[in-house]
């Protein structure tokens, strides 16, 4: 029976927030928040194992966090990009032991509200047989394609346009067999864990995401943190 391993990205320095440390390590309510996502990963049935990828600075502090959770915990370095971050990952999930049939859900530190029923939809979509899942929700707005930042290009047909999240999973033996065969002049420019599948052709499955998944970057992504714990409780 295949294992599924989650892998959860917390190497990022959040420049973006102004503070004297990354944002995942952040307390907010009393919890710092890359605890949220790990909690939740940790306590699903469905869960055998994590990776967390941290930064060697952090290792001490993370490991301190997580000395007691009941899910096996195993950690990586993180990489100089998010993707050799994953990459690191996905080896050190190799030396675990896990292989075979395995899956892996890669997830970002920084979305504290990752649901249960999420992380089922990207272990199901495997499961039925797609190279992948994306989370995704379709985009609101109009959107504009300009080349200058100045004109109007081309106007994209909203209804064929999804904002993507994560977590996104995968096999966890080709997807690592497919970081290992990528250049690593590619792998450097690769932005979201699903566009190295895409550009290999992988068949990902799109499946419904959460509008309350939300990644912390700025301040006001804390505020909005604050009012979704309070409304969780209320």
């Amino acid at each position: 029976m295949s294992k599924n391993i989650a892998i959860v990205l917390s190497g990022g320095v959040g420049s973006r927030m102004g503070s004297d440390r990354p944002k995942q390590y952040l307390e907010i309510e009393g919890k710092p928040i890359i605890a949220h996502a790990v909690q939740t990963f940790a306590a699903h049935p469905r869960i055998d194992a994590l990776v967390i990828a941290v930064a060697p600075e952090w290792e001490d502090y993370v490991r301190d966090l997580f000395a007691v959770a009941s899910t096996p915990i195993y950690y990586a370095p993180a990489g100089e990009t998010r993707q050799y971050s994953i990459f690191n990952a996905l080896e050190a999930a190799e030396r675990a032991g896990y292989g075979g049939d395995d899956i892996v859900i890669v997830h970002d530190a920084a979305r504290p509200f990752v649901s249960r029923e999420l992380i089922d939809r990207c272990i199901d979509a495997v499961a039925e047989g797609y190279d992948g899942a994306l989370p995704v929700l379709p985009v609101k707005d109009t959107i504009y394609q300009s080349a200058d930042g100045v004109s109007i290009g081309n106007l994209l047909p909203r209804a064929q346009l999804f904002a993507g999240q994560a977590p996104e999973s995968f096999r966890l033996v080709p997807y690592l067999q497919l970081h290992r065969q990528t250049p690593r002049e590619e792998l450097l420019l690769i932005n979201g864990s699903t566009e190295l599948a895409y550009i290999a052709r992988w068949n990902v499955k799109l499946i419904e995401g959460d509008e309350r998944n939300f990644k912390i970057t700025t301040p006001e992504d804390i505020t909005r943190m604050v009012q979704t714990l309070h409304h969780l409780v209320s």
